[in-house]
């Protein structure tokens, strides 16, 4: 049935063959009870899907059915919790079965039975089943109402039945509180039996009632009651009640809208056609002056009032019934009167009431435009209202409420459309059309901006008047609109595009966006505007930075913020031209275009303009976009790399002393600027240089380029200008060569060779991350390139400059970073790593555990092997954590990806871990070195949030899995005992969520060790357990448990139920006072120190006393 839950009409061909099989087995006598009760709950899902107001006709209604149904109903136990969907459809069936057009006294033959006692008659039986059902607690009363709606109203049930049974429901609402639960569940059932009756029933029967039964409403303040449901129910009553008093007719003044055709309303109208029109509404009206000359009662205006309050109420589904009752009953007023209610409904527009009643209000202003009782005269009043609705956003606290009110003002526009003919709203139609154009692009909210959107259809279907609007809706539809950055970046630019639209749009971003409370509306208000610029240039220029220049030396901090970011973009936009980057583009290909083609320009000035449109070029990367800026950064460096070698070097193979010296220098020092793309450049310049510029002066280029790779607090952020210095090393060591004894302002030599390496592998500990995520992952790629492309370099020349120690750093942390959680990163590194295990022209020296490193990687897999694929990854570097020289690194990066949090590492890498752990089960030393380098890892890295956190996350693995089970017979173990005091300093004064929440699991997986240690877990557990965080106290309370679950013998059997009642039935979250009494509780029953609060000590000195401590 679930397929069918969008679309439940399609099972209506099949409904009644469904139910008669099911009925079927109901009817058989030798079904046992089991499966009567399954084929009434296979009717109830149906029904379900379906709704019971479609199914109920389906229902056999045969005179034989009658005794059967109250039979099965009589055996029924109303408190049953298992059977409800079988009372539930029976009541259903036996509302069918009413209606039957025959007495019910002649079913009641001879009333005396067999054994001589009186027996009920049928209408008692009926009557008393309905009132027992409607009492009670579930789906049955439902059903129970709409039995009694269709039972009283029979013409013989009414004469004799109905003023006791109103008088009954009547009865218990009074003697009922909605306060208390048995109470509720009482005024629901009577509440939905009298809606039910008042709805069904005929207004002459229901009249002579109403107004007592209004009364009773009224003393029973439901509007007062916390209930949702209630306030509802005496809502749906309250409005039937009213419809009650007045005549069911139809208003003869309501606006009706001769066309419904789509394809009408988009032709031409014509001028006869609007006459014929005018002709049959002067008609009508001559005929509602006599028609609405009769009296309305009194109380109209009591049930109008309460309507128009409930409109207000805290409760959308109230709200809703309310306005749907307005709607119902102002059909019914004559016109004065309506218009009355319709004046008073504006009223809930003002900024003093509450979005609740902004809300309410909408949803009735549609109701009354959607059944014509909102004529054209008011159309003026209301569409200010709509339009203020459409971008009604009240702040609270840190957020803000609004956004039903702007999905309801969306609906007013929707039923505006299908309510009115367009010359009507032709007045109205540019403020309308660029109101939901606004609300459909940059409403915060994705419902608002679908409800706009579908609004904005509407309108151009049944309108034909919006300007543009078969484009707009072809870019701005209902799927589209769900993106919202796609929102304000894309559609809002095309939307602009049309002059229409464009001033409205910039007009609300400058008034409501860019001083939003959310920064990220105001960032994407200032981004839409930089991106409309190109369409209203003068505007912007003229009015718009004007008026943004005083709001951002305002006092409001968020104004401030959007209009200082809106004058930057505006800014920007009006001085960025898109030839900009091309004009880049081209000037560096011609320039190496030119060099390459070998003009006679040497000695030339123009050379010396072609090297300052270079680093111009450089200079101003940061003013293109970040797509273009590889692009113009790689023709840059080309272009200088063609100019230099071709006009900067003299006969000899040399370089102008002068300009070298002007250069280099000039290069070098723009490695310290303070734009981060300016860095970038010219490291990549420096890195380009030919070898005779860099002659004489190598060191005093590395030692530039090695300033850009150390991070500074000033810098931290600046992780391109990293990469691009690292990258431009390996560029420069392999442009001026190696020379074992050479000099070190000209070659890679012994001097600097390890000076070289210490650059090259501090950039591999970059772990920088920033609001682009790991953006020190960037530098790590560059580092583990360079760092492969120098070892080469030097292993085909002189292999000797590179130290046993230096290799082994090099391949210990590429075997860290192949275990690590990116697979980008992983990849990379792996593909290093190998490619230096196997390079054989001459192999790389000093390489660890060669052998072993060969067989767990064959050469064959070199390039066949997917480190993108944890599932081949992971097997593989585990099998390193048994070489002792990758231990430490490899469990490190281990670490990372075990403890994080995407689904496909974690699953591999714990896979594989665990594996290796089950082979060392039986080696007591493999593991004993395992558990030291574990410790050390962690010690190393203690608040270190980037390891120490899955670490914890990995431990509490571990100890789960039991692969420390070796160490759990013997008392105070070592390893144990290290691991809880590393844990406890790492959590100490911390108020990181997940840290906690890990640090417990492991907590909890220490206490199987033996020892003195126990008594140390259990009571920083029960420290834990009154943590200032409910979160962390509930979450130790329930790990708590399970761990005691787990391991049994750690606490006495004679109060271990005890202590597990305590940790069950607590509720955590509860405040401190209550849970430490709680926990102490616990710690006396496990015989554990109570925790004592530790004073906060203040020391001050006596007045006018000189002191040294700087007393405050």
């Amino acid at each position: 049935m679930d397929k069918y839950q969008e679309q439940p009409h399609l099972l209506d061909r099949h409904l009644e063959g469904m139910m008669n099989s099911l009925l079927e087995i109901v009817r058989d006598s030798g079904s046992p009870p089991p499966l009567v009760h399954l084929a009434f709950k296979f009717l109830y899902i149906i029904t379900k899907v379906r709704g019971y107001k479609r199914f109920l006709p389906l229902f056999p209604h045969e005179v034989r059915d009658l005794q059967p149904v109250l039979d099965m109903l009589a055996k029924q136990n109303p408190r049953d919790t298992e059977t409800w969907e079988t009372r539930y459809m029976l009541l259903l069936w036996l509302s069918m079965i009413c209606l039957i057009p025959f007495d019910l006294a002649r079913f009641d033959g001879n009333l005396v039975s067999v054994e001589g006692q009186a027996r009920q008659p049928t209408m008692d039986r009926i009557l008393e089943i309905a009132k027992c059902y409607l009492v009670v607690s579930d789906k049955a009363r439902d059903a129970a109402a709409v039995l009694v709606s269709k039972f009283i109203v029979r013409p013989d049930v009414r004469q004799s039945r109905m003023a006791d049974f109103l008088d009954w429901v009547l009865s218990m609402l009074s003697k009922s509180s909605s306060q208390t639960m048995e109470g509720t569940v009482i005024v629901n059932g009577m509440l939905q039996a009298l809606a039910q009756l008042f709805k069904h029933g005929k207004r002459e029967d229901c009249l002579p009632y109403a107004a007592t039964v209004l009364e009773c409403l009224d003393n029973c303040k439901l509007s007062e009651s916390n209930q949702m449901v209630l306030r509802k129910l005496g809502m749906k009553l309250v409005q039937r009640l009213g419809l009650t008093f007045v005549k069911p007719k139809v208003a003869k003044w309501r606006y009706q809208r001769g066309r419904r055709s789509l394809a009408a309303n988009l032709q031409a109208q014509g001028a006869a056609v609007q006459n014929q029109k005018r002709e049959a509404a002067a008609a009508a009206a001559a005929e509602a002056d006599d028609d609405e000359e009769y009296d309305i009662p009194g109380e109209i205006e009591n049930v109008v009032e309460q309507l128009l309050v409930g409109l207000k109420d805290k409760d959308t589904i109230v709200r809703w019934s309310a306005a749907k009752g307005i709607g119902r009953i102002t059909g019914r007023l004559p016109k004065e009167l309506a218009d009355d209610v319709i004046g008073s409904l504006l009223d809930c527009f003002s900024f003093q009431e509450t979005d609740n009643a902004w809300h309410g209000g909408c949803l009735a202003l549609a109701e009354l435009g959607r059944r014509g009782l909102l004529l054209p005269s008011r159309i003026s009043d209301v569409v200010p209202v709509m339009l203020k609705a459409l971008t009604y956003d009240e702040k609270r606290g840190a957020c803000s409420v609004g956004s039903n009110v702007r999905d309801a003002a969306c609906y007013v526009c929707w039923a505006f459309a299908r309510a009115y003919e367009p010359s009507e709203l032709i007045p109205f139609i540019s403020h309308i059309s660029s109101a939901l154009v606004i609300a459909a692009v940059f409403d915060r909210d994705v419902n608002c901006r679908r409800a706009a959107s579908a609004a904005f259809q509407e309108n151009v279907g049944r309108q034909g008047t919006f300007p543009h609007g078969i484009d707009i809706l072809t870019a701005a539809d209902y799927f589209a609109v769900g993106n919202r950055v796609n929102c304000y970046l894309t559609i809002s630019v095309y939307i602009a595009g049309f002059p229409e639209y464009t001033q409205p749009m910039i007009d609300h971003l400058i008034n409501m966006k860019i001083n939003h409370w959310d920064s990220v509306i105001r960032e994407l208000a200032t981004k839409a505007l930089h991106n409309i610029t190109p369409q209203a240039p003068e505007y912007m220029a003229n009015v718009v930075l004007p008026r943004l220049l005083p709001l951002s030396v305002g006092s409001d901090l968020h104004t401030r913020h959007g209009a200082i970011l809106a004058c930057a973009e505006i800014t920007h936009a009006l001085w960025y031209l898109p030839c900009y980057q091309i004009y880049f583009l081209t000037v560096c290909t011609l320039i190496e275009k030119l060099s390459l083609s070998k003009m006679p320009f040497r000695g030339d000035p123009i050379i010396g303009g072609w090297q300052w449109l270079i680093n111009d070029s450089l200079r101003h990367l940061t003013l293109v976009s970040s797509g273009a800026r590889q692009h113009i950064k790689e023709s840059a460096v080309s272009a200088l790399a063609a100019l230099c070698n071709e006009f900067y070097i003299n006969e000899r193979g040399e370089a102008d002393p002068a300009l070298q010296d002007e250069l280099v220098t000039q290069y070098v020092s723009e490695l310290q600027n303070s734009e981060e793309m300016i860095r970038c450049g010219f490291s990549r310049a420096l890195g380009a240089l030919p070898r005779f510029l860099l002659k004489g002066r190598l060191q005093q280029v590395l030692e530039g380029l090695k300033k850009v790779t150390v991070i500074s607090p000033e810098d931290v952020s600046f992780a391109e200008s990293r990469r691009d210095a690292l990258i431009a090393i390996a560029k420069v060591c392999q442009t001026v060569g190696v020379k074992g004894d050479g000099s070190q302002q000209e070659y890679v030599c012994r001097e600097n060779v390890d000076q070289i390496y210490a650059t090259l592998l501090t950039g591999v500990t970059d772990y920088t991350t920033d609001s682009r995520g790991d953006v020190g992952g960037w530098v790590r790629e560059a580092a583990m390139t360079s760092l492969m492309e120098v070892t080469l370099l030097l292993v085909q020349k002189e292999a000797e400059l590179i130290h046993a120690n230096v290799c082994k750093q090099i391949m210990c942390w590429l075997a860290q970073q192949s275990a690590e959680k990116i697979d980008k990163f992983r990849a990379h590194a792996g593909s290093v790593f190998l490619t230096l295990l196997h390079f054989d022209h001459p192999p790389v020296p000093h390489i660890p555990h060669r052998e072993e490193l060969e067989r767990i990687f064959p050469r064959w897999e070199k390039e066949t092997l997917n480190w993108n694929a944890a599932s081949e990854a992971f097997p593989r570097i585990t099998q390193l954590l048994g070489l002792p020289a990758y231990q430490y690194h490899v469990l490190l990066g281990l670490s990372v990806s075990v403890g994080g949090l995407t689904e496909t590492t974690l699953r591999y890498s714990a896979q594989s871990l665990f594996d290796y752990m089950k082979k060392i089960q039986t080696d007591p030393s493999a593991l004993e070195g395992f558990c030291e380098t574990l410790l050390k890892v962690f010690e190393d890295n203690l608040r270190n949030d980037r390891v120490s956190v899955p670490l914890l996350t990995m431990l509490d693995q571990l100890l789960a899995n039991g692969c420390f089970d070796m160490f759990t017979e013997q008392e105070n173990h070592p390893f144990p005992v290290k691991l809880f005091t590393l844990c406890k300093e790492e959590i100490k004064r911390s108020k990181d969520i997940r840290k906690l929440r890990s640090s417990i699991g492991v907590f909890c997986g220490l206490i199987q060790f033996q020892g003195d240690m126990r008594e140390k877990v259990f009571f920083q557990l029960f420290l834990l357990l009154c943590h200032p965080f409910p979160i962390i106290r509930k979450t130790t309370a329930s790990q708590v448990y399970e761990m005691l679950l787990t391991y049994s013998d750690v606490v006495d059997p004679a109060v271990m139920e005890q202590a597990m009642a305590i940790l069950s039935d607590t509720n955590w979250e509860a405040e401190l006072p209550v849970v430490r009494e709680r926990r102490n509780g616990l710690c006396d029953l496990l015989k554990v120190p109570r925790p004592q609060l530790v004073a906060k000590v203040r020391w001050e000195c006596a007045p006018g006393v000189l002191c040294s401590w700087r007393c405050p």
